[in-house]
């Protein structure tokens, strides 16, 4: 799953996630626009059509655990201000370990 969300909710979002079993993730900086514009959002100088900074945090888990980590993630990273950010769910066909090249078809974290 992918989850975009503000930068100042991240910490929570992991502790919480790491709290609950949920060790690897990885997180990316981003910026971001969508149909919520915040309040004095100016363009990015880097890209024209963004206006709000952004934490992507990539996190795969098995389908019986996905519900569980999406509710930690919605409870959160919520705020009281609009424009909290979004979570992608996708199936993962398969996973290879880099050393050994072999593919994993029951990812285990």
């Amino acid at each position: 799953m992918k989850a975009f969300i503000k930068p100042k909710r991240v910490q929570k979002v992991i502790e919480s996630l790491s709290e609950s079993g949920f060790k690897s993730m990885t997180l990316s900086q981003g910026e971001g626009t969508g149909a919520f514009k915040a309040k004095g959002a100016s363009p990015s100088l880097d890209f024209r059509v963004t206006d709000s900074p952004v934490v992507k945090l990539e996190l795969v888990c098995q389908n019986e655990e996905a519900q569980s980590a999406i509710d930690i993630i919605l409870e959160n990273a919520k705020t009281t201000e609009p424009g909290d950010g979004i979570i992608y769910l996708s199936d993962i066909e398969d996973a290879f370990q880099i050393k050994t090249g072999e593919s994993i078809k029951r990812y285990d974290p």
